[in-house]
């Protein structure tokens, strides 16, 4: 029974941390990256499908991203698709390829993303914390209805607080890493 909520309270932390981590993915920094445009969903005959799925999305060099759809009627869509995102992009139309130049940000955009970036690690440190909780919840229930020992109990709970640690290392060094790449000129 330890062992379940052990398990259980780790898959999450690493869920949490997966998460933040695309979230992360999606706060644009000066450099292109062929993930930022994955969530953008395109009306596709119909069916709301992300880019990836209706056209091949490459680097063109580190500041521009480049979508050659399958479907050649595909063009406008996309980029109406990409235009309108909450990415504030700009695309230019090479004849069936969308090129999305990355605009330079500004200092004071910079500052602002670092902002985002440190408020959705709260967010995250947050997410942790509670599945700390619920675990030790769990285990208290446990000692309470006599199924474990206290020895057990507290040795597990030691074990959650680990991984707690563990994981809120692992989103402190995510948040280095996106402040880092935002401030990078």
């Amino acid at each position: 029974m330890i062992a379940d909520i052990k398990k259980s309270a780790e898959q999450k932390m690493r869920k949490t941390v997966e998460a933040l981590k695309t979230d992360l993915a999606k706060i644009r920094t000066g450099r292109a990256h062929s993930g930022l445009l994955d969530h953008i969903v395109v009306d596709y005959y119909g069916t709301p499908t992300p880019i990836p799925q209706v056209g091949n999305v490459t680097l063109l060099d580190a500041r521009t991203i480049s979508v050659s759809p399958w479907d050649k009627k595909m063009a406008p869509a996309i980029e109406k698709a990409i235009r309108d995102s909450d990415l504030g992009l700009n695309t230019a139309s090479m004849g069936e390829t969308v090129r999305v130049p990355m605009p330079v940000l500004t200092e004071e955009r910079r500052r602002d993303l670092t902002k985002v970036v440190r408020h959705e690690g709260e967010n995250a440190r947050v997410a942790v914390r509670n599945v700390r909780r619920d675990a030790i919840q769990h285990l208290k229930e446990l000692l309470k209805q006599k199924k474990v020992a206290e020895d057990e109990e507290r040795r597990a709970q030691d074990e959650i607080q680990r991984l707690t640690d563990r994981s809120i290392a692992d989103i402190d060094k995510l948040l280095q890493q996106k402040e880092a790449d935002l401030m990078a000129v």
